[in-house]
């Protein structure tokens, strides 16, 4: 089974607009991310351990680096969540939805949701 990369919390936060807005320059991740107030240097240096990672890929148009990615978010999302599941509950689903439902109150269109889930996984 190929082991699908970790993203750290910062790096999540530089995919969003790479996702989203892709392909885009350092800057133009700058711009996006103003209230981080980080310098593009720091930008860049994620985006290349995003690109050893495997995550992103650029290309290079009129001397700018232009980056895109190479995992959907939904890879992504599956492989931090299957993280989290194995390493917080030991791989166990029903624990993790009780100890969430036990936290924050599940409002009706996410209980149907839930339901809804479950009944098709029935299936």
């Amino acid at each position: 089974m190929e082991k699908k990369p970790q993203i750290s919390d910062a790096e999540w936060d530089v995919m969003k607009v790479v996702w989203y807005r892709s392909p885009v320059s350092v800057n133009e991740v700058a711009e996006a991310l103003a209230a981080k107030e980080w310098h593009p240097k720091t930008i860049r240096t994620m985006l290349a351990r995003l690109s050893k990672k495997g995550v992103v890929a650029h290309k290079v148009h009129d001397g700018i680096y232009r980056y895109y990615p190479l995992l959907t978010k939904e890879e992504c999302e599956r492989t931090a969540s299957e993280w989290f599941l194995d390493r917080v509950f030991d791989g166990a689903l029903a624990p993790m939805v009780a100890h969430f439902a036990n936290r924050r109150r599940l409002t009706p269109d996410e209980r149907k949701e839930l339901e809804r889930i479950l009944k098709e996984d029935e299936s």
